[in-house]
């Protein structure tokens, strides 16, 4: 089987429908992993999203925060979704795809604007999301599975636009690149976009904040595709759909593709 799989933190599923159909249309990747979906499950619109060919859907929402689903053109069934941190939020779920390949989708919180457990409840809360997702993975080593989502984490010195003002800012604080690295290395996950594109500067989230993003171009890699080593040689053809960002009333995230030959 040979797949296309795109991950989006979309910001509000309903608000940005428009865009979800543009890229299902206009990409066609056989499967997407949104993220920040802003929605209950049931004010998804699968209607819209199955006539242009996604008949299938699973997905964890809530009103107005977090959210996760995975829209498909393939058959797959939900097999799980994770409360790490015991925080109540949706920012899991797992379905399989009848080749018994396993697709996680995450949204990891984002820890708010200080770098101090102490100080910021939100920063300890995202630690130990990030530690619980580590034990899980110990605890049951996955294999034939794909992670995808925005992590909220930039891990490598390339992955912000600068490594020396970054360490001091949320999202690529030596701390939180250490308890990624400690989940990812639980899993041995593989980082398909930087087995694809192992050198160079490369972001997939630009904040709202900048006059211009494009052309001041202060972005960070928050969002990623990794998958067991197992089949980790089978991906490739990795990318970040730059362009979305610029689109009419966009998310601040991008799409990430990758593609699989399993």
């Amino acid at each position: 089987m040979a797949f296309t799989l795109a991950t989006w933190n979309i910001n509000s599923v309903r608000l940005r429908a428009g865009l979800v159909g543009r890229l299902l249309q206009e990409e066609a990747p056989d499967i997407l992993c949104l993220q920040e979906c802003k929605s209950p499950v049931d004010k998804i619109p699968l209607e819209a999203f199955a006539a242009l060919g996604y008949p299938h859907m699973i997905a964890r929402g809530q009103k107005g925060y977090n959210g996760v689903a995975i829209l498909s053109r393939l058959p797959i069934r939900e097999v799980g979704a994770q409360d790490f941190a015991a925080l109540g939020h949706a920012r899991h779920v797992a379905g399989e795809l009848e080749n018994g390949v396993v697709i996680h989708n995450f949204y990891v919180p984002a820890g708010g604007d200080v770098p101090d457990p102490e100080a910021n409840e939100k920063f300890a809360q995202k630690l130990t999301y990030l530690t619980e997702m580590r034990d899980w993975f110990h605890a049951d080593r996955p294999g034939r599975a794909i992670l995808v989502g925005d992590l909220n984490i930039a891990p490598r010195e390339d992955d912000v636009w600068s490594h020396k003002t970054m360490q001091r800012i949320v999202s690529h604080t030596p701390v939180e690149v250490e308890h990624l690295a400690q989940a990812q290395d639980a899993g041995a996950w593989v980082d398909i976009t930087r087995q694809d594109i192992p050198e160079g500067q490369l972001y997939s989230w630009w904040s709202y904040r900048a006059r211009d993003w494009d052309a001041a171009d202060k972005g960070r890699r928050l969002d990623h595709v990794w998958a067991t080593p197992d089949i980790a040689t089978a991906g490739h053809s990795s990318r970040i759909l730059r362009i979305a960002r610029g689109w009419e009333k966009p998310s601040d995230h991008a799409p990430v593709f990758a593609s699989f030959d399993l």
